[in-house]
This record gives C-alpha cells, sequence and structure tokens, in this order.
C-alpha cells in the first residue's frame, strides 16, 4: 500500500469513527437508561449496547428491548458455569429480563459477548454474519464502564460497517446508489439466517436511515482498501472477476452454515436462556391473550413444566386457526 492510499485509508477510517462514535452516544428515552442501570445492579461489563426495534421505532408496553452485554471475560457476567463455557464456544448467550421501571414493567432480550468475540465477529474473516450485520446498523452504546472500554466498543462497530461494506461491494450490483448495496447486502444476510421477516424488512432498514447509509459506505469501502468510481449517484466498485467469484464461493459456505448455527443457538438457549419461562409466558398472552401463572417450578425447571401449560393453551384455544 503506497503512502497516498495508506493517507486516505487512515483519514476514512477517522470518518467513520467520528460519525458512528457521534451516533453511539446519542441519547436514548431515559427508561431504556433506568432499565440497564437496574438490569446491572454492582455489575460493571464493558459495556450495553442498544438496538433494535426498541431502538428504531420507540417503546411502548409490548416493546421488547434488544441488547448485547460486552464483559472482558466469560466470568464478568454472572451465570452458571455451563452457561459460560456454553458461551465460549458457540456465542452469544441469551437471557431475559422482566423489571419495573418508572412504573412500568419493562422487557428485554439480552445477549452476552466477551470484547475478543465481538472483534472476532465483527471481522471480515468470521463465518457468522449475524453479529456484524447486526452492528453495521444504528446502535447506542447506553452503558460503558470507562474511556477505554468505550474505544474497544466503538472500534468494534467501526470494523462492523466496514465489513457489511466490503461485503456490499463484493455481493452487490456491478454499479448502483450506495443504498441499493446496502439493500442488497441485507437481503443477503437475512437469507444467511433463520429470519422469520418477509424480504420488505431488510429493505426498511436502509429507507428508515438514508442519509446514514448514503454517506458511510463510500468511507467504508476507502477503509476496506476498495476502489470505485462515482458518476452522479451511481457507484462502481473496482474488482476483478475472479475476486467477485471467489466472494460468492466464500458466502457461499457462510449462507450454508448460518442456519445450521442459528438452530444450534436455539437448541443451546433451551439449556442456556435465562428467564425463558418468562419469556415464554409473555409471548404466549402477547399473541394469544392467555394468561400463564408460573409458578417457582416453572422459573426453575421450564422443560418440565412445559407440557402441563401446553395442555392448557390447547384447551383454550391457543393453537386453533382463526
Amino acid at each position: 500500500m503506497d503512502k497516498i492510499s495508506k493517507l486516505l485509508r487512515q483519514q476514512a477510517i477517522a470518518q467513520i469513527t467520528h460519525r458512528l462514535a457521534q451516533e453511539l452516544t446519542t441519547p436514548v428515552a431515559p427508561e431504556v437508561t433506568l432499565f440497564v442501570e437496574q438490569m446491572l445492579g454492582p455489575v460493571r461489563p464493558l459495556g450495553v449496547l442498544f438496538y433494535g426495534s426498541g431502538l428504531r421505532s420507540g417503546i411502548d408496553e409490548d416493546t421488547l428491548l434488544d441488547f448485547y452485554i460486552i464483559v472482558r471475560r466469560q466470568a464478568d457476567w454472572p451465570r452458571s458455569v455451563l452457561a459460560c463455557m456454553a458461551n465460549a464456544v458457540l456465542p452469544p448467550n441469551v437471557e431475559y429480563y422482566e423489571l419495573q421501571v418508572a412504573g412500568r414493567v419493562m422487557r428485554a432480550k439480552v445477549a452476552i459477548l466477551t470484547l475478543a468475540q465481538l472483534r472476532a465477529l465483527t471481522g471480515f474473516a468470521s463465518l457468522n454474519t449475524t453479529v456484524w450485520a447486526r452492528f453495521s446498523q444504528p446502535v447506542r452504546l447506553v452503558w460503558h464502564n470507562d474511556v477505554q472500554a468505550e474505544q474497544a466498543i466503538t472500534h468494534c462497530i467501526v470494523r462492523a460497517n466496514v465489513t457489511a461494506a466490503r461485503w456490499a461491494a463484493l455481493l452487490g450490483p456491478r454499479k448502483a446508489s450506495p443504498v441499493a448495496f446496502w439493500n442488497a447486502l441485507y437481503a443477503r444476510t437475512y437469507k444467511a439466517e433463520l429470519r422469520v421477516e418477509n424480504g420488505q424488512r431488510s429493505s426498511g432498514l436502509v429507507e428508515a436511515n438514508l442519509e446514514r447509509y448514503e454517506h458511510l459506505l463510500l468511507p467504508c469501502w476507502q477503509a476496506a482498501g476498495i476502489q470505485f468510481d462515482v458518476q452522479a449517484d451511481q457507484v462502481t466498485p473496482d474488482f476483478p472477476d475472479r475476486q467477485r467469484h471467489e466472494a460468492q464461493r466464500q458466502w457461499g459456505l457462510r449462507a450454508r452454515l448460518g442456519r445450521p448455527l442459528n438452530i444450534l443457538r436455539l437448541i443451546k438457549a433451551v439449556y442456556t436462556f435465562k428467564g425463558s419461562a418468562s419469556y415464554a409466558a409473555w409471548k404466549v398472552r402477547r399473541h394469544s391473550g392467555i394468561e400463564i401463572t408460573l409458578s417457582p417450578f416453572a422459573h426453575k425447571h421450564p422443560l418440565l413444566a412445559a407440557p402441563p401449560v401446553l395442555w392448557k393453551l390447547w384447551r383454550q384455544g391457543a393453537f386453533r386457526q382463526s
């Protein structure tokens, strides 16, 4: 890499970092901050990232908040040894929380990663597309332990956006608007995961933040060392055909692994999903209107308690088509 290319790349990284650092520190609803502080209690992870529909659409009584808790070591978040081992082998673990905040019940689904896992899963070499795709979308750092932790997590978010933009260039159209490259990328990542949303969802992510995506693509390409041509509102990444073909082959591997990995995580969640009984009861009430009263035994042994609950739901018509 010559000196001019290196300087342009450094300037692009600085530009992306500045923009994303501002995005990460944009204030959120005070209830979200209160929820996080109550959830953490005396525990001090490196940081807490807030993302998803609660960030995009706001909070109502049925909103399920989405957080990632970033820790330095697996043991830094209180849970069983089995859960720590499972999170080390097949991250992330997921937990569910229901808390009284400002006179109302708020709920959250929480995933846990170490900083090293976050760094690896936001890199271009990662076979798991879920984390870098998620954090190439708007996200907030709603809690951090210190300046060093904030900088380390911000670096990973920058890394996620550069990785996403690089894949968008390799897999996307030969020539199109920046928005078209992002839309094509998210359509690919949705197909690579076990997702139930329809095809409009991936394009909706970009449409809700057009200015952001339009201004991030080219600096991210520069940071990734990708040359490109700009004509009016159309951009053309410069790749030889062999590099595109190799990228298609590499993506094929990721697409084949995506669903099996997500299914394995779902199976793992049966044994490690803290708060799973409360989460299931909330989902049932939300979708069917049927209230389920959970005993202490059901909270502790959700699998053993499931059959009588399923029988009750069947008798009340929860499984019948309307």
